[in-house]
């Protein structure tokens, strides 16, 4: 699939539990203008309260053409992950979900697939569930490297084709 240029990307993630895994991804570097947010920010943001929350979400994916969701063992029927989920799609932003359970955290250590966090939502006047339009990416390897050579190599792809999809969709 030929790509004009990077696309600016939002990736949606459970910050405790998955950030490890999530920054090696923005590592590698095919996404423009993704900048992780540090720690501090972002127990700043949450401090604030959930309005905070919820304009912090808001203006980071402003821009933005696809709403990556990195899934982890806990990813799924999260409050804001959800959040940026329905936001996204009602605004017309592809969507994609990428399993990231088997790379390995900090401690060398991976963890166990978590549920599509797109099966819990309909979509349309016929409610068709939004798991049956969007992809969810489980790269089909064990090996912490594999997996990551994997999501590196077809990520671009991936994002492309989630844009797509949500065009059909409009």
């Amino acid at each position: 699939m030929k790509i004009v240029g990077k696309r600016q990307v939002f990736y949606s993630f459970h910050y405790v539990q998955d950030n490890w895994r999530v920054s090696q991804i923005r590592n590698i570097g095919q996404i423009h203008d993704n900048k992780p947010v540090s720690d501090n920010k972002w127990e700043e943001v949450k401090k604030k309260g959930d309005k905070a929350i919820q304009a912090w979400i808001d203006e980071n994916l402003n821009y933005r053409s696809c709403i990556v969701v990195l899934v982890g063992e806990n990813t799924a029927r999260r409050k804001w992950i959800d959040y940026e989920i329905e936001k996204s799609w009602n605004d017309g932003k592809g969507v994609v979900g990428i399993h990231i359970h088997n790379l390995k955290n900090s401690k060398g250590e991976q963890a166990n697939k978590g549920s599509n966090p797109f099966d819990h939502f309909s979509v349309g006047q016929n409610k068709k569930k939004l798991s049956s339009i969007v992809k969810c990416y489980d790269p089909p390897y064990k090996s912490s490297t594999y997996v990551y050579d994997h999501i590196k190599e077809h990520l671009e792809d991936w994002i492309e084709e989630a844009i797509n999809i949500r065009n059909e969709y409009k």
